[in-house]
């Protein structure tokens, strides 16, 4: 039985930030993973760029049943943190839009990075290793033929199976007494119903607009796909979304005076015409089917057109779901925030274990955020990781 200081669970973000600082400041480290290759959720991000993380990132950013949560780790590792090291491994990087940053070249590049500061910390990584049955006696947990006083888990949650994620995080959280807070998909398309085809049927278009869900709402593109909303505003009203919820966007907020101009500038032309000036064309022919006005524009009174208009400005859509876990790209809910320290990330319950990425309640917006997560909690857990070890 090989002994180790820490044996993290989990080889993707949260798991490689906290194995490599553990492994930096001394602790023997050891990570296993049951897939084939270490970061494979980092590798599919951002299009293969990897939006590593975003200079905006603050606990606002965050859902969490405690919003103070994640306050603690994410002011004690910055994105400025993060982007010292990424500067450190010369890797080059743009803002692409919102504060989010983008390697130029691949997100193979922030994986090899993780995977040679866990080389500088001796960290000893196991891929394509099943857990198993883990036990916990005397102090000390075991599994895969090792063990070790201190145990973390980052398994992350239960978004994009194909990538091989799992719900093993919310298991061994409850082999330990931990409470879990249900998880659900989070920045995910939604679908639509029948009733609302017509807006199906221009699946591929896209255009700026502000959803809203709530009180929530974004200001980004919204993508009308062959089974219903997408784009970065649908993903990020998404993670607040519960059945039964209406999605409102506002297309034209200035959508009144747009077509009352339009009415003096060009009184014969019909309703689609105004439109089109402002929005793509097939969605200006679908908005105006589903208005109705089909006389010309001088003959409509401006009291109809700003009806028009408010129909603009608040178009509302009842989902009949979501893509599911299948195509969400996080996991909202996850192991009870009050079941763990702020500072460290470990179980009051159970000394020397810890959570920490996305199989905490904690899930960040569109945008790097998550990432900044990850890396954030997983620091915070390997200092306190390597602190423990030195006692």
């Amino acid at each position: 039985m090989n002994q180790y200081d820490v044996i993290i669970l989990g080889a993707g973000g949260a798991g490689l930030m906290a194995a490599a600082t553990a492994g930096q400041a001394g602790a023997r480290v050891l990570v296993i993973d049951h897939a084939d290759k270490a970061g494979k959720k980092i590798l599919i991000s951002g299009g293969g760029r990897c939006n590593f993380t975003n200079t905006g990132t603050g606990a606002e950013n965050f859902l969490s049943e405690n919003p103070h949560f994640a306050k603690s780790a994410l002011s004690r590792f910055t994105p400025w943190d993060f982007l010292a090291l990424v500067d450190r491994y010369k890797i080059d990087w743009h803002e692409k839009t919102l504060g989010q940053l983008f390697c130029d070249g691949s997100a193979r590049q922030i994986v090899a990075m993780l995977l040679a500061e866990c080389e500088r910390g001796n960290v000893e990584i196991r891929l394509g290793t099943d857990i198993g049955e883990i036990s916990h006696n005397d102090g000390q947990f075991t599994l895969a033929g090792a063990t070790a006083p201190q145990m973390v888990i980052a398994t992350g949650g239960a978004s994009i199976p194909k990538m091989g994620a799992t719900g093993k995080a919310y298991e061994i959280a409850r082999q330990f007494g931990l409470d879990v807070v249900t998880p659900r998909p989070g920045l995910v398309p939604f679908t639509l119903g029948a009733d609302e085809m017509l807006f199906r049927d221009i699946s591929g278009v896209s255009c700026p607009v502000v959803a809203r869900v709530g009180e929530h709402s974004f200001q980004e593109a919204a993508l009308f796909t062959h089974k219903g909303l997408s784009g970065p505003a649908i993903l990020q009203v998404s993670s607040y979304w519960s059945p039964g919820d209406s999605v409102s966007m506002s297309l034209m907020p200035d959508g009144a005076a747009m077509l009352i101009d339009a009415k003096r500038r060009m009184p014969r032309a019909h309703l689609k015409a105004a439109l089109t000036e402002h929005l793509p064309a097939r969605l200006a022919q679908a908005l105006a089917t589903r208005i109705g006005i089909e006389t010309e524009l001088g003959n409509v009174s401006d009291r109809n057109l700003g009806h028009a208009a408010k129909f603009l400005t608040d178009l509302t859509f009842q989902p009949t779901g979501t893509e599911g876990f299948a195509k969400a790209e996080v996991t909202v809910g996850g192991i009870s925030t009050p079941e763990l320290s702020s500072k460290t990330m470990e179980a009051t319950k159970v000394p020397g274990l810890y959570v920490i990425g996305e199989a905490v309640d904690v899930t960040g917006w569109l945008g790097g955020y998550n990432f900044q997560w990850a890396w954030a909690s997983g620091v915070a857990a390997g200092l306190a990781i390597a602190g423990r070890a030195k006692q």
